[in-house]
């Protein structure tokens, strides 16, 4: 009798292990995945904090792109303007340091959806391949992903 009680204790006992053993194994699984969740969306946070901050400087360099291809023959060797064209320079290899790419958009370019946007179209031009005609605003993927979509001029070669 004794030994039957002993032995349905021990039973009781190796089911109640086999249960907490069961539970701490799920805890640490959700645990491991709470983890790897929380440091994708870090990840995600930071890119999209990265996204945004860059999508308000691209304008500013627009503009500075603008002002030196608009710059007077007679000024281009002025140091002044030589100092700002290498400004750009300097701002252009910081961006490459962030993964900022401009996309290829050059004349002859074959049109991608997923890249450019067409905000022009050459209606009289024949042919069987879509083709950038001309880029009217450069656009930047960051770390391979589009963060703004260059705006082009499409015709048909």
């Amino acid at each position: 009798m004794v030994d039957k009680k002993k032995n349905m204790k021990n039973v009781e006992f190796e089911q109640k292990l086999g249960e907490l053993t069961g539970d701490l194994q799920r805890t640490r699984a959700d645990f491991e995945n709470y983890m790897k969740r929380s440091e994708i969306e870090k990840i995600s946070a930071r890119q999209a904090g990265q996204s945004s901050a860059i999508l308000k400087l691209l304008p500013v360099i627009d503009n500075i792109e603008r002002a030196i291809t608009c710059t007077p023959e007679e000024l281009k060797d002025n140091t002044w303007v030589q100092g700002v064209t290498s400004l750009v320079k300097n701002l252009e290899k910081s961006l490459d340091e962030l993964n900022l790419k401009r996309i290829d958009a050059k004349p002859g370019t074959i049109f991608n959806p997923d890249l450019h946007e067409a905000i022009l179209f050459d209606e009289d031009s024949e042919g069987e391949h879509e083709v950038i005609a001309e880029e009217m605003q450069p656009g930047y993927t960051l770390n391979g992903r589009p963060i703004r979509h260059s705006m082009v001029k499409v015709t048909r070669k």
